[in-house]
């Protein structure tokens, strides 16, 4: 999520993401000065949805695959951008083609926070939310997180460019056969060498380090967040529908009372709506859960930058310790040329059998080469040295990009979160207090009954 290339005033101020106005930053620039500003993501031009979630079955080789597709729609809103009063462009996509596009970026942009997408299947729910997947509001919350993924993606200054991305919004037919043309998994760094870097290296950066274990820590809380939260939810709703009980038995008491029936029947009718108004309240919570849910998989997306560094700094260390190895050669065939070969000779025969002699451990390492063959191994070493230096060069300078980027978008991806969890939090406390004071009007409306016996 990095904002480079982006100028301060237009891509700095984030703003917490609900939906396509929501990420599209204000541009405050005076009609005066600048007629048209310069557009720095795509949401600033372009209109993106998720809509009409469809469940599709296909037979094929006596197998029957089920499945959810998912309508993009895109319409350009700047009339100075081509396609501007064309209409809507739409696109049906699938879940495995958003988990396509995002291993594409993952792997195409190793220093950006790559947007999480929603879960694959129910987790951290209570008892009474349902587990299949082609549940209709299951489908409709997962919805709504994949359209949140592309209005993150395109709101960032540099998923937004990129083609491929725009083929997964735009391209109908053959965008899956585009990608695995790019051949991005062969860029992966693979999970040997991620391991290997993660013991093997010497000098880690302490800001990753410390990211690390930021998101260690972020996941562990969001996740007893979750958790509390569902036990919350069985015991809430279980209390509520206790009060159905309510009802029943003040509708079989009127039966029995002519003057107090009707009061007791319109107590009877608000405890049903007090045990039915759990169901709503419920139900909004989830969006708030798939929320929190978002961050959580952030968490894995921040530590997959924190690897890719450490098997960029093992690389960096590989290259450094490869001149070392080939500087010291050079010095060592050096101080064996400048000895003379008949000194050697008598040093080692005074040394005797049990003596240790340096040039002859030398000797057993260059062998007894003549002069015109050090002269052509000691070249050869300068040439590889002057050949690691260069590889070190363009590895150190590939390492502080990648530095330099990742920290920016791990800054731009902390203030966005900042800005997400207030969001998030405040209206799940406004949403409390709303069903609160609902309750308490149920219950006012149950003591005018009763007083009214």
């Amino acid at each position: 999520m990095a904002d480079e290339g982006v100028s301060k005033p237009d891509s700095e101020e984030i703003k917490p993401i609900k939906n396509a106005s929501a990420l599209v930053h204000d541009d405050k620039f005076k009609q005066e000065k600048i007629q048209r500003p310069r557009k720095t993501h795509l949401l600033q031009w372009m209109e993106i949805t998720v809509t009409e979630p469809e469940k599709k079955t296909i037979a094929s080789m006596k197998m029957q695959d089920t499945f959810v597709v998912y309508l993009i729609e895109t319409r350009v809103t700047d009339e100075h951008m081509q396609g501007f009063g064309e209409g809507a462009t739409s696109v049906w996509r699938r879940y495995s083609e958003f988990e396509l596009l995002r291993n594409y970026l993952d792997v195409t942009f190793p220093a950006v926070i790559v947007p999480a997408l929603p879960e694959k299947k129910a987790t951290y729910a209570w008892q009474n939310v349902s587990m299949d997947r082609f549940d209709p509001d299951f489908i409709e919350r997962r919805r709504a997180g994949l359209e949140i993924f592309l209005l993150r993606c395109a709101a960032h200054p540099k998923l937004c460019q990129d083609k491929i991305f725009m083929g997964f919004l735009q391209q109908e037919q053959g965008w899956r056969e585009t990608v695995n043309a790019t051949d991005f998994y062969s860029k992966a760094e693979s999970r040997l060498k991620a391991l290997n870097a993660q013991f093997k290296i010497k000098k880690s950066d302490r800001r990753f380090d410390e990211l690390k274990n930021y998101c260690t820590e972020l996941q562990s809380n969001i996740g007893n967040i979750l958790k509390i939260r569902a036990r919350m939810c069985d015991k809430l709703y279980g209390i509520h529908k206790v009060h159905g009980n309510y009802a029943r038995v003040f509708n079989e008491w009127s039966a029995i009372e002519k003057d107090i029936a009707e009061h007791l029947q319109s107590a009877s009718h608000y405890m049903d709506v007090f045990a039915s108004s759990i169901d709503a309240q419920l139900e909004e919570e989830e969006q708030y859960a798939d929320q929190l849910k978002e961050y959580y998989s952030f968490g894995d997306s921040v530590r997959s930058v924190c690897r890719r560094y450490e098997c960029a700094q093992y690389d960096l260390e590989k290259a450094e310790d490869n001149l070392t190895y080939k500087i010291g050669q050079r010095d060592l065939l050096k101080q064996a040329m400048a000895e003379s070969p008949v000194s050697e000779e008598v040093k080692t025969s005074n040394q005797g059998k049990s003596g240790f002699s340096l040039s002859g451990m030398k000797s057993k390492i260059f062998g007894s080469e003549a002069p015109e063959q050090r002269e052509v191994r000691l070249k050869q070493l300068e040439e590889q040295i002057v050949q690691a230096e260069a590889e070190l060069k363009k590895v150190q300078e590939e390492t502080d990009l990648f530095v330099e980027q990742a920290l920016r978008d791990i800054d731009r991806f902390q203030r966005q979160k900042t800005k997400d969890l207030q969001e998030i939090f405040t209206n799940y406390a406004v949403m409390q207090i709303k069903q609160c004071k609902k309750g308490i009007a149920i219950w006012i409306s149950a003591k005018d009954c009763f007083s009214k016996m």
